[in-house]
């Protein structure tokens, strides 16, 4: 694959069930061509609102606004640091609306956004929504809920899900409520081709788990993949607004992996290992006086060519001079704090097995068959004859726990799924709850 390829998303918000107002947010910002790539990579936000009536909306909407904007704004300063500074202006930002405002007092939004770039992944986050890495049959959790049931769970020493519902939904950190706000800033999570990245609000962790999802954006392209999250989401109950925005690194060669299958590449990360080990003005001194004293050693010997060699060695001398006081400079102004800031350990919080077993599709197969017996009772209109030609092609892909047979499931169930919620709305008393 060439070093820039346009990478595939897709992103989906609902008001999910039991809520009258969408307070849920996203932003896409892909680059354009190569080099918007190389200098800022694709940039992904998801923002959940809180407080009353317009107001978590009010916020959201700022966040999802604000973050990419303001991302741009201060690339050139460093990833981690654009990133930090996005998300701590954003907050300032929604923050002075509520100071300013009496009808606004108490406006928060998580805000977690997800930068890709050609040498990793990076993730800024404030809040509980989360930032999923879905691969080789895991989904990694890369974000921590700043929640108090997590900070609970962390100070004791065990897993949040042992808590239970305690306090779950009682979150300690976001955008909005304070002046300023801590934002934690992680990266660069290493890319593989195939890669699939998922941001969302707790309207769908809460009630479909991270082993579903991890199956589904496994078999599925991202636009039916967040469908059926969302749809699944809704068949549960739906008690929160939906949002799901799934990221998949194209099929091929990482451009990581790219440059390094290429001589140029090798080259450069040669020179890139040894210049952490002697910086290169450094390098350049050392070179600049061996190529002088070799000189000086063909000048005492009469040998043709000492007073190029010479002028050669001056002017790497020179370089290297030059070097050393760039270097002065740049930690004078912090640039070298920068460096070192984004060389960040990588963090994983939670994972979970979403391999595609027997089990996981008995189960897709059980949501299935109870939802169209559930219809047919209530005599909600289908096309079943469309429905039995996608079961029947479930049915004959194989061994349930196949990846063909499992994603013609889930279309299965995303035909089932779609036609109940045209439905829903149309004061339908059936409410699965699965």
């Amino acid at each position: 694959m060439p070093a820039f390829e346009p990478i595939r998303y897709a992103a989906l918000t609902d008001v999910g069930v039991k809520r009258s107002h969408n307070q849920d947010a996203y932003a896409v910002q892909p680059a354009v061509d190569a080099g918007a790539y190389q200098a800022n990579g694709h940039v992904f936000v998801v923002a959940d609102g809180m407080g009353g009536h317009a107001v978590g909306e009010k916020a959201s909407a700022k966040a999802v606004r604000d973050i990419p904007f303001l991302y741009l704004k201060h690339a050139k300063e460093g990833i981690c640091n654009a990133i930090r500074r996005a998300i701590s202006e954003t907050n300032a930002g929604i923050h002075a609306i509520g100071e300013e405002n009496p009808e606004f007092r108490g406006l928060g939004t998580t805000g977690t956004a997800l930068v890709v770039r050609a040498e990793g992944a990076w993730v800024g986050h404030v809040g509980d929504s989360r930032c999923y890495r879905i691969r080789d049959g895991q989904a990694e959790q890369l974000t921590f809920d700043h929640s108090w049931v997590w900070e609970i769970a962390k100070r004791q020493g065990v897993d949040p899900d042992e808590l239970g519902d305690f306090k779950k939904n009682v979150i300690i950190r976001s955008l909005g409520p304070d002046a300023e706000v801590e934002v934690d800033v992680e990266g660069p999570h290493p890319l593989k081709p195939g890669d699939a990245f998922l941001l969302c609000s707790d309207g769908l962790t809460g009630v479909v788990t991270p082993q579903e999802v991890g199956v589904i954006v496994t078999a599925m392209p991202p636009e039916d993949a967040a469908r059926l999250l969302v749809h699944l989401a809704n068949l549960r109950g739906g008690p929160d607004n939906i949002t799901v925005l799934i990221v998949r690194v194209p099929d091929g060669t990482s451009p990581d992996e790219a440059k390094k299958s290429s001589g140029p590449g090798v080259l450069s990360r040669a020179f890139k290992a040894w210049n952490q080990l002697v910086p290169w003005p450094f390098t350049a001194l050392g070179c600049g006086s061996a190529l002088a004293l070799l000189s000086l050693a063909l000048r005492m010997s009469e040998v043709p060519g000492a007073v190029p060699l010479f002028l050669l060695a001056a002017v790497v001398i020179l370089a290297g001079l030059i070097g050393l006081v760039l270097d002065v400079k740049k930690e004078s102004s912090g640039e070298s704090t920068l460096q070192a800031d984004s060389e960040r350990t990588l963090n994983v919080y939670k994972k979970h097995d979403c391999t595609i077993t027997t089990t996981v599709a008995e189960k897709f197969l059980q949501i299935e068959t109870e939802l169209g017996a559930g219809m047919k009772a209530h005599n909600i209109p289908a096309d079943w004859d469309a429905y039995d030609k996608l079961a029947a092609t479930a049915e004959a892909a194989g061994k349930p726990d196949s990846l063909p047979a499992f994603r013609a499931r889930c279309y299965a169930l995303l035909f089932l799924a779609e036609t109940f919620h045209k439905s829903r709305h149309k004061g339908e008393s059936f409410r699965p709850n699965w």
